[in-house]
């Protein structure tokens, strides 16, 4: 074993012996394949990150057990015209260190989410302004129409401003800049648990709020989350009892886990579509061999890329079944998703080759690949394979496959010729994501996720009257007019939705939500 996989071996072995000193009859030890980058709520636009911060920061409005609309910091919202919507927030709410809840908090928080350094401007860049009525009202107006801003704002977590003003927090972490700030390792929500200990990448304690002002369901009174980055090791730590819960769990490992006498396998459809990238902006590609132009630019070049990934060879060997191909950004359970338009361009070798031939490119050329290997199930394996696809048709990949922590980074401020990523649209619907991934980026948030810079202003035209529609029917056929366009022009290359499965021990119960959050207040464990 070398040096570096012994360090690593005994960090984790020093991170489950914490677990097992620390943990009490009502204790939940969670184990992950990565860490929370921050307790900074707005500084990753990421879901692991969103999920566990949600625990201890609360937004103004959230979600029930069954992802509808639920109340939550707002007691109640009402449109007050189609431009201004009016939300009541709830009395006596506390935040942790007893500072009261009110709506200078409110205003605060969505401007800090708005502001610089922020990952979650995408989901503001369409309110005007958020203004104080009285300590319990504020109004959020908006620029145009925006029938859906409640299911926009329920990833805008609330956060105190006098907290943030005292301890210097008052901007987000930037996480491409590798600013960090009292918030990256600290917190103050109103959320159910509060942070106890956060150790970064080795282990963070919540405990339970017990000046919580809503119900929490569950009788976890304490949660240690650890990060395990090897399969293997997340695999026996829950066989063995010494944690309680844990994903993903490798698809090859499920039927091992449904078998032993002390864990089951919880799965379920996710969500989240995982797609490639492409660099369609720079006149010259950073990483590749190719001088003077940039080949992503050219439509053809783009279809060779799509049409040679053997998109059933990842699902049956690399997923082993556990994904669902697709040729959308989106798939079922996201509104305006249709099975219609969820048809894959074929997989054909010879057809890719013919279309990098008439691009001017008969021997292909090389580019560099980012992509993580601790992030989505099965991610670095999958872009082994795509590179092993793409060799077929002469393109060489120079796979730079790394830790998230140092990954989202990198790619977030678009120093990336070619990149993987997973989106989960945090309203359900289609138009998060042609918004965040799809429309030309702008300094407001549009288009922030669209990390190639691909851009068709004709798409943007429609994703702004999608916004602003309230037809149903009318707003459906410009949802499907946007993906036609996008899928003409092979704006990103779609791979397929990945399958949730959570390790879970049988005296635990928890609630499993389709778009992979982990809410600690559900929770319960047995003696």
């Amino acid at each position: 074993m070398s040096f570096k996989k012994k360090v690593a071996a005994a960090t984790v072995l020093c991170a489950l012996s914490a677990i097992s000193l620390v943990a009490s009859a009502q204790t939940v030890r969670i184990a992950n394949q990565g860490d929370a980058l921050s307790l900074d709520p707005h500084s990753l636009n990421e879901s692991l990150q969103l999920s566990v911060t949600s625990n201890v920061y609360e937004t103004l409005v959230g979600r029930n057990k069954d992802l509808s609309l639920a109340p939550v910091l707002a007691s109640s919202w009402k449109q007050a015209t189609p431009t201004v919507w009016r939300f009541e927030l709830r009395k006596g709410v506390q935040f942790h260190d007893g500072t009261p809840f009110t709506a200078d908090d409110v205003v605060f928080s969505f401007a800090r989410a708005a502001g610089e350094g922020s990952d979650m401007k995408a989901h503001v860049s369409e309110i005007k302004e958020v203004r104080k009525v009285n300590d319990l009202t504020v109004e959020i107006e908006t620029r145009e129409a925006f029938p859906i801003l409640p299911d926009v704002i329920t990833q805008i977590m609330i956060m105190s401003k006098k907290w943030c003003e005292t301890n210097q927090a008052s901007k987000p972490v930037d996480r491409r800049k590798g600013i960090e700030n009292a918030a990256s390792f600290k917190a103050n929500g109103t959320g159910p648990f509060r942070v106890r200990e956060r150790q970064p990448n080795v282990r963070t304690v919540f405990t339970r709020n017990g000046t919580y002002w809503g119900k929490i369901e569950g009788n976890a009174q304490e949660i240690i989350f650890t990060p395990i980055a090897n399969p293997a090791t997340r695999v026996a730590a829950l066989v063995s009892g010494e944690v309680d819960v844990m994903e993903p769990v490798p698809v090859q490992d499920i039927a091992r886990i449904n078998a032993s006498p002390n864990a089951r396998v919880i799965t379920g459809p996710e969500l989240r579509t995982i797609f490639l990238g492409m660099d369609q902006k720079r006149d010259e590609l950073q990483y590749s061999n190719i001088k003077g132009k940039n080949p992503f630019k050219d439509k053809r070049v783009r279809q060779a890329f799509y049409q040679a990934i053997d998109i059933a060879g990842i699902q049956r060997t690399v997923m082993r079944g556990a994904s669902r191909p697709t040729g959308l950004l989106v798939g079922p359970g996201i509104n305006g998703w249709t099975a219609e338009q969820d048809k894959r361009l074929p997989y054909d070798v010879e057809a890719a080759k013919k279309l990098l031939t008439e691009a001017g490119y008969p021997n292909g050329f090389e580019v560099a690949m980012n992509c993580p290997n601790d992030r989505y199930v099965n991610d670095g394996q999958i872009c082994q394979s795509v590179a092993a696809n793409l060799a077929k048709i002469g393109v060489k990949i120079n796979l730079a496959a790394e830790t998230k922590g140092t990954y989202f980074p990198k790619i977030l401020r678009r120093d990336t010729s070619f990149y993987m990523l997973g989106w989960t649209p945090t309203t359900y619907d289609a138009h998060n994501a042609l918004s965040s991934l799809t429309a030309c980026p702008d300094d407001k948030g549009t288009g922030q996720f669209n990390l190639g810079a691909y851009c068709n202003p004709k798409l943007d035209e429609l994703t702004k009257k999608i916004q602003s529609e309230t037809d149903k029917a009318k707003r459906s056929e410009l949802i499907k007019e946007a993906f036609k366009l996008h899928a003409d022009d092979i704006g990103h290359l779609p791979l397929h939705q990945q399958s949730l499965a959570w390790g879970v021990s049988k005296k635990v119960e928890l609630v499993q939500l389709a778009d992979n959050f982990m809410f600690f207040k559900w929770i319960s464990i047995k003696p």
